[in-house]
């Protein structure tokens, strides 16, 4: 059956503008006034905005980590994402030195299939540059559709490779069109800082900030953007935390780079006293990048408005406090690093940037959907509402109020980093390729029905 969507403002990067949408089978059919509606289904969209369906360029699901794995798989992972404005993923593909890209890569299919209840794609993280995975490389790119690849120069001694593996992943992605991810935080100098504190006998949850400090982070940063540079290459920092590396990321812009930068809410909403409570509370908010002193909020919201940072992702990586985070009582370094950022990655944005005036409409939509369907090569089958795109719509009303809470979020997991924040905003249905997954903040989605999106190569957008 035809949908169309009536009575709502239509938001996009560039547009905004009262209108109607019909969507026939996957695809938007047609954009305009006093459209058709014959053997349609009409979608009162009265008083609410049409965005794009968000995308979440960062999101670990089903993820080992530290001895335990992720609260979220595929399924509880995107049906959260869904309820929060959600219709793409883009999820981080482990490997591990000495096994085939093709196993890992096969390894996250099984994840994911028959789970899924949004679209999804995968970056895969590169832990050598053997002759043999550079080689294999040609193929990830051109046949399986995954065209980002992720380098970890943190988490020494588990993840974290040496310069010369960064420097032949940045060359061979200059030959085949990957966009590097990079986690920025020099591994060596956090290794000498943790030892350090333990040796001390300082094992709060607070010690993992002051043991991972902004310097840590903005030297390699800059380390990295050099590599790219030299390489001629194309780079995407991740979770940006800190005007330490704004401030390169900034700098190598001016120059023409090809660098862009990713934020997270989490570093726009919260700061490193969250860290810092009693009962080993502050162990929820034990992440990488770790939080940050409250300051650092506004340079990031003003990278985003100026364009210096373009996308927020969530970096979800959920961890139960009881029986998960808990394993790091003692010893800071044992909490599983992660939080559950998902679901209120969209609404957030919206609140804290649009109803507070930091982000223009436009700019709401290019940071949450657009430019990351850019620069992951899904442009513009999704990020953007015109005709023959994908039907990934998320109907929203900007007057409504909501807080955020445990007992009423969606993810798999017994707390919620944001608890008891009020947001303005809250999105009422979901459709991904023109079939609801929330219905009324219902969700009548189904595990499965995410179809895996192969991307095509990076251009510069």
């Amino acid at each position: 059956m035809k949908k169309l969507i009536r009575g709502g403002t239509i938001v996009t990067a560039s547009d905004c503008y009262v209108g109607e949408v019909l969507i026939e089978g996957e695809k938007v059919a047609a954009i305009g006034e006093q459209l058709d509606e014959e053997h349609a289904e009409i979608i009162d969209a009265s008083g609410c905005y049409i965005f794009p369906g968000g995308i979440d360029p960062h999101t670990h699901l089903d993820m080992p980590f530290g001895g335990t794995v992720t609260a979220d798989d595929f399924e509880t992972g995107t049906r959260a994402a869904a309820f929060g404005g959600t219709t793409s993923i883009i999820d981080f593909c482990l490997t591990t030195k000495g096994n085939t890209l093709a196993s890992a890569i096969q390894t996250w299919h099984k994840k994911a299939k028959g789970k899924a209840c949004i679209d999804y794609g995968f970056h895969l993280m590169v832990s050598e540059a053997s002759d043999e995975v550079l080689q294999e490389l040609g193929a990830v790119v051109e046949k399986e559709g995954i065209s980002s690849l992720k380098v970890f120069l943190a988490y020494k001694n588990v993840l974290q490779v040496d310069d010369e593996t960064l420097f032949k992943t940045l060359v061979k992605a200059e030959q085949l069109g990957a966009l590097v991810q990079v986690h920025a935080e020099n591994g060596d100098v956090i290794d000498y800082l943790t030892k350090k504190a333990l040796a001390e006998g300082k094992s709060e949850p607070i010690y993992h900030a002051l043991t991972r400090p902004p310097e840590a982070e903005g030297e390699a940063t800059g380390r990295a953007i050099a590599l790219t540079a030299l390489a001629n290459a194309q780079l995407y920092v991740v979770h940006v935390s800190c005007a330490e590396a704004v401030k390169r990321i900034a700098e190598a812009r001016e120059k023409g780079w090809k660098i862009y930068g990713e934020t997270c809410p989490q570093y726009l909403v919260l700061d490193i006293s969250s860290l810092d409570q009693p009962n080993f509370e502050g162990a929820k908010y034990v992440w990488s990048p770790p939080l940050r002193e409250k300051w650092h909020q506004e340079v990031l919201w003003s990278a985003l408005r100026s364009g210096i940072l373009q996308t927020v992702g969530s970096d979800q990586c959920s961890f139960n406090f009881n029986g998960q985070k808990e394993l790091g009582r003692g010893d800071f370094t044992k909490i599983p690093n992660g939080g559950p950022m998902i679901e209120d990655r969209f609404s957030l944005l919206y609140s804290e940037g649009v109803a507070k005036g930091r982000l223009s409409l436009n700019q709401f939509v290019d940071v949450i959907s657009t430019k990351a369907a850019k620069l992951f090569g899904l442009f513009p089958k999704k990020g953007t509402i015109v005709v023959g795109s994908d039907a990934d719509l998320v109907i929203f009303n900007p007057h409504a109020k909501r807080t955020i809470s445990k007992k009423s979020h969606h993810m798999n997991v017994d707390y919620n980093a944001f608890e008891g924040m009020e947001v303005k905003g809250d999105i009422i249905s979901v459709l991904s390729r023109g079939k609801y997954v929330i219905k009324e903040k219902e969700f009548v989605g189904q595990a499965g029905a995410g179809q895996f999106l192969k991307r095509r190569a990076f251009r510069q957008p």
